[in-house]
Parts: structure tokens; sequence; C-alpha cells
């Protein structure tokens, strides 16, 4: 299980797990406007991944913090534009938010277009 980056203090460090912030930005993409799933990175994901809020999302980290990927499917008819920079900016804001970790970057690919059910 690889660790994020520690949060230190006088009274000690606080690991955080990616795999608890990838289950934070699942979450997050659940509930955005515009997206309709989650798209798995390669076929091979879809069957190991357990954990549906998780697939489709790599967190990892770098010098500056947190590196998030997210592959998602976006409702047909929106702007793509709008809706991949409102989920960017808002899997930034939760992230921080709850975990008090710096996100250096939030990379947002639309996999497909769908139309929501």
């Amino acid at each position: 299980m690889e660790a994020a980056p520690s949060l230190a203090s006088s009274l000690g460090r606080i690991s955080i797990s990616h795999e608890a912030v990838a289950h934070i930005v699942g979450r997050v993409a659940a509930e955005a406007y515009g997206v309709v799933g989650m798209a798995a990175r390669n076929p091979r994901e879809r069957l190991l991944t357990r954990d549906r809020l998780r697939q489709g999302i790599t967190v990892g980290s770098a010098e500056e913090g947190v590196t998030i990927e997210l592959n998602v499917i976006v409702e047909y008819g929106l702007n793509l534009a709008e809706v991949a920079a409102t989920l960017r900016n808002r899997v930034r804001y939760e992230v921080e938010r709850l975990t008090g970790l710096r996100v250096a970057e939030v990379e947002v690919r639309i996999q497909d277009v769908r139309q929501s059910a």
C-alpha cells in the first residue's frame, strides 16, 4: 500500500494511502454534474477492481504534492471542457479540504460520452 505525502506536526505524522485518496476522488466524481460513470484505464482493470469508486483513478506522489488522474464518462450534450474543468477544481478542493494534502495536479481524461440513464 503506497502512502501519499505525510503530514507532520509536533505530535507525530499522519500518512494517507493512495487508495484512501482515490476513494475520496471517486465519491466526488460520482456526485459531479455531467459525469455518468468512471472508465477503466484498461480491460484488465475493469476485471480486477472491486471498488467501483476507485475504478479509473490513479493517485501518485510528486514533490509538489499529490497527483490525480481520472478516466470518466461524460453525459452526451454537455460542454466537455466545462465538465472536466469543474470536476478538476472540485476534486482538488475536496481532497485538500478532507486530507490536508496539497494537490499538485488533477488530470481528467474523458474516455466516452453517453446518454444518462
